[in-house]
């Protein structure tokens, strides 16, 4: 009895860490250009041969065969780059150690700062790329700016920023409700379905939302237009009120959302209940 339980129990945590290990995989790829079109690419030429299988075309299945076997590791001398990123990822991800949650009145704060200071520089047209940090783990971008370690406060946002100041070109980092540094340099993103008028700010915006999934705020130096990158995606031409409902939204705590699901679910049920007794 003891050694099928512990059979069950091995099957188990083997079948768990395999669906962990796809779930991250898949998460990751979801963020990453160049392996979404790797992963189509095998996935066409598994379509192809289960075609060429069903419908007996001998040549083409023995010419897919030779591409299966010797495919994979083709992809890791070509695609070694796009690999090492996707492993990178995985290890900057905090599984066991994650910020603390905000309170609501720190959040509100958080997003009134950085909203003002937003408002400022778009009317001065002041250029700026403010990144807060989630889940993902920014800090191989921490290392390499300079450390400031400050409140969130409007004005410092505004003076990191401001044309004299040499940390203005980079980007500043949020983690929590403080600024852990300025002058940032994040990956540009190769994305060619992007706006060329659009400079290194946003590409840079960009290129940090793939690779992890930290919020980035950027301000045009030249329009002043604000433009918000979440999961690979550039929202680009944001009115101040659009960019300070989308911050609410993605700063909001997954567990607050589950917990004003339920008492959605229980006014409901209060109100049916309430409704049959009438």
């Amino acid at each position: 009895m003891t050694l099928n339980f512990l059979t069950i129990l091995q099957k188990v945590v083997d079948i768990s860490l395999v669906w962990i290990i796809i779930y991250y995989i898949l998460k990751s790829l979801k963020n990453n250009i160049k392996m979404v079109l790797i992963f189509k690419g095998v996935i066409i030429v598994l379509i192809i041969k289960i075609l060429s299988d069903l419908l007996h075309l001998t040549t083409v299945g023995l010419l897919l065969e030779y591409v299966i076997m010797w495919g994979p590791l083709a992809l890791i001398i070509i695609f070694q780059p796009e690999i090492r990123n996707i492993l990178e990822h995985l290890g900057r991800k905090q599984i066991l150690t994650k910020h603390r949650v905000l309170t609501m009145d720190e959040r509100e704060k958080l997003i009134y700062e950085i909203m003002n200071a937003i408002d400022y520089l778009r009317k001065s047209k002041i250029g700026a790329l403010i990144v807060i940090e989630r889940d993902v783990s920014l800090n191989d971008y921490i290392v390499r700016s300079k450390r400031v370690d400050a409140d969130i406060s409007s004005e410092l946002l505004i003076s990191l920023f401001f044309p004299r100041n040499p940390l203005h070109d980079g980007g500043v980092i949020i983690q929590g409700n403080r600024i852990t540094c300025a002058g940032a340099v994040f990956p540009i993103s190769l994305n060619t379905k992007i706006n060329k008028r659009l400079g290194t700010r946003h590409r840079a915006a960009l290129g940090i939302s793939e690779e992890s999934d930290a919020i980035a705020i950027t301000v045009s130096e030249e329009s002043g237009k604000i433009s918000i990158a979440l999961g690979g995606v550039l929202n680009h031409g944001l009115s101040i009120d659009d960019a300070r409902i989308m911050l609410v939204e993605e700063l909001k705590p997954k567990t607050e959302v589950l917990l004003d699901d339920e008492f959605d679910e229980e006014d409901e049920i209060k109100d049916g209940e309430n409704n049959e007794s009438n």
